[in-house]
């Protein structure tokens, strides 16, 4: 053991794994020193004698995506964005490379997926009937590679303010032993993306895959490397998208900015209401709560579904909610407001595809619950704000006025808010001290059968027996 089958000594043998890349010993400082000569800096200075560029971010022309970021693209940072296939990522980062381009900026768009020619197909599509040729595109480049060495180069040839790599996951380096989309690889691009993107002050935006489960493909580290992280979602079935930030280093992560996917691409949706449904008449288990996303205020639909179940095998489901929040509120209801839950399947969901999960939406989700189990509907122009407690109180939100006029604006002109926030939510404000106090808001519905509440247990298990 230990002997070398080539030369015959001993104990020169050194172990090698597989992830070991072929990297020559200078490949990362040669890289590091063609970056400076681009215009890097590698010296420590004072932070009183750094010279910040007059204009710190990069508008995109998007509104909604420069709302998520905070104002636009921060001057040498990297935004990761990932979605699940289909969901309009590509069309999104083209949309984003064309609005820049049409700034002045000179853009160049990688893409490890598509052809050239696919490309400017889409560019097409999302200009509708205009030409490429003549709207102000004169900066926008394409470069159809996955060698992120050639990409690097056509950066120092072209000397680009925005750089959109699609995807992260098909783009290598040659001399790395690792195939495409591997670990290492994905760490060791994304790695001299950001180092690239940090020396030149040129901000980089970056598409990445989803796994089944909705978590960003590739090592966790690829998410702490990157300044901005932005999640597309919503539902492939519905025209709607949602634009969330994960993570911001350069601004809040509570903003959302909303899509319509149209035959020309992602339109912005200003409207609060754009998740509601005008024509929906009214039903049990269907209540309106003005939720906050940052600085704005929308108007979500919740949803809830009571059905008779099987005694010990229950269940409970949530979509686009809290679960455990769920859960606790299934309690608070059994407990305070004498609803026999115990033997009762339950559904929640949002209407849209848009997660709710801060705590103001509870009292929209309690009457929603309460309506189901009575099959009862709310009075008309009433929508619900607040926090619901343990012992069945409602509890303060933050934002209440905000909450209030936007509902009013469309139309509501009863607002169910927390008893110690009515003076200040409004004239449309109703205050309610507990959950006690709901059966008042409610209509007997006419598409439903007698309520579950008429039957007792000893009838429900007469039932059950028969069958």
């Amino acid at each position: 053991m230990g002997k070398c089958s080539s030369c015959g000594e001993w104990d020169s043998l050194v172990l090698q794994t597989s992830e070991q890349s072929t990297l020559t010993p200078n490949a990362a400082a040669n890289f590091a020193a063609k970056v400076n000569e681009l215009g890097g800096e590698s010296e420590a200075v004072k932070i009183l004698e750094i010279d910040a560029p007059s204009i710190g971010r990069m508008t995109t022309g998007i509104n909604e995506l420069d709302r998520v970021l905070g104002g636009g693209l921060v001057l040498g940072s990297v935004v990761l964005v990932g979605g699940d296939p289909g969901i309009g990522k590509s069309t999104l980062m083209m949309q984003a490379a064309i609005g820049a381009a049409r700034e002045g900026n000179r853009v160049l768009y990688a893409t490890s997926e598509e052809s050239a020619y696919q490309c400017k197909l889409r560019a097409e599509r999302l200009l509708a009937t205009e030409e490429v040729g003549e709207n102000g595109l004169d900066g926008l480049f394409v470069l159809a590679d996955t060698d992120l060495a050639r990409i690097t180069a056509q950066v120092t040839d072209i000397r680009p303010q925005l750089l959109v790599v699609d995807s992260i996951q098909m783009v290598y380096r040659n001399d790395m032993e690792s195939a495409p989309g591997s670990v290492s690889q994905i760490r060791r691009c994304c790695l001299e993306l950001v180092y690239l993107a940090r020396q030149l002050q040129m901000p980089v935006m970056i598409v990445g895959h989803v796994t089944k489960d909705g978590q960003l493909a590739g090592p966790r580290v690829l998410e702490h490397l990157v300044d901005v992280v932005l999640n597309f979602e919503g539902d492939r079935h519905y025209a709607l998208r949602g634009l969330r930030g994960a993570k911001n280093r350069f601004g809040t992560t509570l903003e959302i900015g909303l899509f319509e996917m149209g035959q020309n691409g992602l339109q912005e949706v200003v409207d609060a209401a754009a998740f509601l449904d005008p024509d929906a008449p009214p039903r049990a288990g269907a209540v309106v709560c003005p939720a906050m996303h940052g600085s704005r205020c929308l108007l979500i639909e919740t949803q809830a579904l009571v059905t008779q179940g099987t005694i010990g095998q229950v269940r409970r489901r949530a979509s686009g909610l809290d679960g455990n929040r769920f859960t606790m509120l299934t309690a608070v209801l059994e407990q305070h407001a004498n609803l026999k839950l115990a033997d009762q399947d339950i559904y929640s969901s949002t209407v849209g595809g848009l997660k709710l999960t801060e705590p103001a939406v509870d009292l929209a989700l309690c009457l929603a619950m309460i309506g189901a189990y009575n099959n009862e509907v709310l009075q008309a122009g009433v929508c619900a704000i607040g926090e619901v407690g343990l012992g069945g109180e409602l509890r303060m939100v933050p934002q209440i006025e905000q909450r209030v006029a936007q509902a009013s604006r469309r139309g509501y002109k009863q607002i169910l808010v927390p008893i110690t926030q009515a003076e200040v939510a409004g004239q449309y404000a109703t205050g309610i001290a507990s959950i006690v106090d709901l059966d008042s808001f409610f209509v007997k519905s006419s598409q439903f059968s007698t309520p579950k509440a008429g039957l007792s247990d000893g009838e429900k298990m007469g039932i059950i027996k028969c069958v």
